[in-house]
Order: structure tokens, then C-alpha cells, then sequence
């Protein structure tokens, strides 16, 4: 019988059961707990908006999509972001899954940082951006029935999740600076490194090479 939590029914299929031991195996409690909460929150969101989302791919989305944070799967130095959604997408693809499939996960992982944009694509992309809000940022706690949340909070617990997270996003990107210039996670590395010299944009335009 498929695994139920506060009534959302996680797909049981031989990918979904695969990705699951691996993130158990390759990654910490806190990230395991974390990416279960977004699949089961961005179901909520799809509830909610009307949509309806393909279980198994907002799955792996959610599985997959803070992965590259502890393990670099890229040969070169890349958006931990990115990381993810290389690994995530090479997971499907290996597996028989479609290009299509792969790429809407891949764009899912990609973007679930860049407020703005995700929310307006696909179905898949929108709730696994939709559910980190939620479990990041508390975005649409108050809509969430109680019993309903205290269900998922017994299976997935969160401790200590603000802290720790922000450690666990500061660990996965100190050695990697540059690649958050622009991005929301440059504000963690500042909130752990004071004073740390960032490239604003402002002084890579007036820096060009260009001709005055």
C-alpha cells in the first residue's frame, strides 16, 4: 500500500523508492526531512491553485532538489542549484525517463531559488517552488489546517530547522562564493562571513570592456 501522510499519498513507483534511499544515504536527516516536507507542501499548493502536478516528477523535484548542497556532482565550480538539477536529471534519464520529464525536474531544481519565475511555469515547477517557500519561509503557514500540518510535522520533524539549514546552505557554498553573486543565497554567505566583498552589478557594468 502507498505511503499516506495527512491524507497526501506519496507515488510509489521503483524511482520514487530509489531516490528516496539515495538522498537517506547521500545527504543529512535535516535534508531528507526538509525535501519530504516541500513534496508533501507543494501538493498542498497544487491543491489549492487547481493544478495538478505529476506526482512522481514534483517528487523527485522535491527529493533532489537541495542535493547539490552537500555532494558537488559537477566537474566544474557551478550554482549549487545547478549541481542538483544535473544530478537529478541524469537520475531520470538513466532510468528511461523521458527528455521532457527530466527537463521539467531539472527547471524545477534550477530555479527554486529565483523568486519571481518559477510560480509562473509548469505545474511541477510552481509547487516545488511553492513548497520551499513554505517549509523555508513559512509562505501560506497560516492556510494550513492544524491537524493537517501536525501530521507532517510528526512524520518529518523540523528541530531546529532555521539554524541548522542556514548552516547547512553556509557549508554548501563557502567554497564557492562567486557562483551566488546575484542570487539569494549571496545574503546567507554575508550573514556568516560580515564584510565579505561582493561584485555588485553596478561594478560589473561600469568594469566592461566596453568603450566609454
Amino acid at each position: 500500500m502507498p505511503e499516506v501522510i495527512a491524507g497526501l499519498e506519496i507515488p510509489e513507483t521503483a524511482a520514487v523508492a530509489e531516490a528516496t534511499r539515495h538522498i537517506q544515504e547521500t545527504t543529512t536527516p535535516l535534508i531528507y526531512h526538509h525535501s519530504r516536507r516541500v513534496f508533501l507542501f507543494g501538493l498542498i499548493h497544487a491543491r489549492r491553485l487547481g493544478v495538478k502536478p505529476d506526482p512522481e516528477l514534483l517528487y523527485l523535484a522535491a527529493m533532489f532538489h537541495d542535493s547539490g548542497l552537500l555532494t558537488p556532482f559537477s566537474d566544474v565550480e557551478q550554482r549549487f542549484e545547478i549541481d542538483g538539477a544535473d544530478h537529478a536529471r541524469r537520475f531520470l534519464l538513466d532510468r528511461g525517463f523521458p527528455t521532457t520529464a527530466a527537463e521539467t525536474v531539472w527547471t524545477a531544481i534550477a530555479l527554486h531559488t529565483t523568486p519571481g519565475i518559477p510560480d509562473r511555469m509548469g505545474p511541477e515547477i510552481a509547487t516545488t517552488y511553492l513548497g520551499v517557500l513554505t517549509d523555508v519561509l513559512g509562505l501560506g503557514l497560516d492556510g494550513l489546517e492544524h491537524d493537517e500540518l501536525g501530521e507532517i510535522l510528526a512524520v518529518h520533524p523540523r528541530g531546529d530547522f532555521r539554524n541548522e539549514f542556514l548552516r547547512v546552505q553556509f557549508d554548501g557554498l563557502k567554497n564557492r562564493p562567486e557562483t551566488t553573486n546575484g542570487t539569494v543565497n549571496s545574503d546567507i554567505l554575508e550573514h556568516f562571513i560580515p564584510g565579505l566583498p561582493r561584485v555588485t552589478t553596478v561594478e560589473r557594468i561600469l568594469g566592461s570592456p566596453w568603450p566609454h
